[in-house]
């Protein structure tokens, strides 16, 4: 896969040489020369030149790109980068890091964003998912098609332990997507029987009744 990252910050820096270690293509684009630490990512093509222009991308050949991640520290840059990767060049999927939890609403398809990353926001879900049970919490939801990740640790008193998981009648659009039990992840059958403590993973559409499933998790099953 060949990717195009817009900012060498430390970042950028680090989302390239993740992809590198997976075998991928990495260009990486700043305007500033102080920025250009190519040693730290030595692997990677380097270009020194301002991402918000065409002729940069043109340059950077974004479109044979199969991802461009616009990862500066400037929201309104990044809004430009993934606009014009989309518009100008048919990169298939761009991703564009949010540094203002204020303009995450900016950053959606007329943009050409198909996923929008918060880092605040990533970390709230984060401190929530370790701090809390018996409760829902949004760890992410998909830009593009609008589906949510939902996490919920089951209390010791869940009306939910000991029952199998084949017995409860989850709402429309909602699937059990992961038990994790003691650290170990497993793939849910409907004979798999759940325990307090468990660590539920939900896969929500976009018209999913996040208030029916968390009436399923307080209540328990409907009585047949």
């Amino acid at each position: 896969m060949r990717v195009l990252v817009a900012g060498a910050g430390s970042v950028g820096r680090s989302i390239a040489r993740e992809l590198l270690g997976h075998d991928h293509e990495v260009t990486i684009i700043d305007r500033q020369p102080s920025a250009m630490r190519v040693a730290s990512v030595a692997d990677a093509d380097w270009l020194l030149a301002d991402a918000c222009e065409l002729p940069t991308l043109r340059q950077a050949k974004a479109d044979e790109c199969d991802v461009v991640v616009a990862a500066t520290g400037d929201d309104k840059a990044n809004l430009v980068i993934a606009f014009l990767a989309k518009t100008e060049f048919g990169v298939p999927r761009t991703v564009a890091r949010v540094n203002n939890p204020k303009n995450e609403w900016m950053f959606d398809e007329a943009w050409g964003v198909d996923v929008a990353v918060s880092t605040p926001r990533i970390m709230t879900a984060m401190v929530e998912e370790a701090v809390t049970v018996g409760d829902l919490v949004r760890i992410f939801t998909f830009h593009q098609s609008r589906a949510d990740i939902l996490e919920l640790t089951l209390p010791e008193d869940s009306p939910l332990a000991g029952v199998r998981v084949g017995q409860v009648e989850w709402p429309e659009d909602t699937v059990l997507a992961c038990i994790v039990r003691d650290t170990r992840p497993i793939a849910p059958s409907p004979d798999d029987t759940l325990e307090a403590r468990d660590e539920l993973l939900f896969v929500t559409g976009r018209d999913a009744d996040e208030s029916e499933l968390e009436q399923i998790l307080t209540r328990g099953p409907a009585s047949s």
